[in-house]
């Protein structure tokens, strides 16, 4: 197993859930990533970095036929995400791993967040082109992650999630590496649609898809 940065950092993942309600405006900002992925009956999707499976048991209620897969390293989280699912009846596929356990072009599309932040840049370079690999031509990537921090947001994540995660992991996510590293993965048409602040930092939305086929990232290159 890799190592990797629990849900709460250095805090207790059973107070996780609660944590993110209170200091993250979780309706809102989850609300979005919902609208921002649509997702379609008999799809396959992916939530990587899912930890107590929130999203992804919105996801299942949201479209029930849609196939869901959270996956996570953290057991401790996984354990959580299963009694939510037992409560709820809801069919999701927990799987404990990394973005790179996952068969290439296995998904429609792959979901994840407040996961990019917590980790070193090279293994955020790393799970951007694993999640690539796993998403067939033309899949959609939706993500929501603390994206560049300026003025009072900037102290607020200082003090909140630098504090519980670490500097080191997070500082490039505060001077806004993301949508450089998506692009880098090989992905196209990345958008930011949705920004909140919160007090613990700036939550970002990043949206992107894998090329439909080769031709059309060569014609992407081109123009670029």
């Amino acid at each position: 197993m890799q190592p990797y940065t629990p849900p709460l950092g250095n805090g207790s993942t059973q107070d996780y859930d609660r944590a993110i309600r209170l200091w993250t405006r979780e309706r809102r900002w989850r609300e979005a990533m919902l609208a921002a992925l649509a997702p379609r009956g008999g799809e396959t999707i992916v939530d990587i970095g899912c930890g107590t499976g929130s999203f992804a048991l919105l996801l299942k209620r949201d479209e029930p036929s849609a196939r869901v897969i959270g996956l996570d390293p953290d057991a401790e989280a996984l354990d959580i995400a299963r009694r939510k699912a037992a409560a709820m009846v809801a069919d999701v596929d927990w799987r404990q791993g990394f973005a790179t356990d996952l068969p290439e072009q296995s998904a429609d599309a792959v979901v994840s967040s407040l996961v990019l932040h917590q980790m070193p840049l090279d293994m955020k370079a790393a799970t951007l082109r694993a999640m690539y690999a796993i998403l067939r031509p033309g899949g959609r990537l939706v993500i929501a992650d603390y994206g560049r921090q300026r003025g009072f947001m900037r102290l607020a994540f200082r003090l909140t999630v630098q504090r519980l995660d670490g500097v080191s992991d997070t500082q490039p996510n505060a001077e806004g590496v993301l949508p450089r590293l998506i692009a880098l993965a090989g992905f196209e048409h990345i958008a930011e649609p949705f920004k909140i602040s919160t007090i613990t930092g700036a939550i970002q939305l990043f949206t992107a898809s894998r090329p439909a086929s080769i031709l059309s990232r060569a014609v992407a290159n081109d123009l670029g």
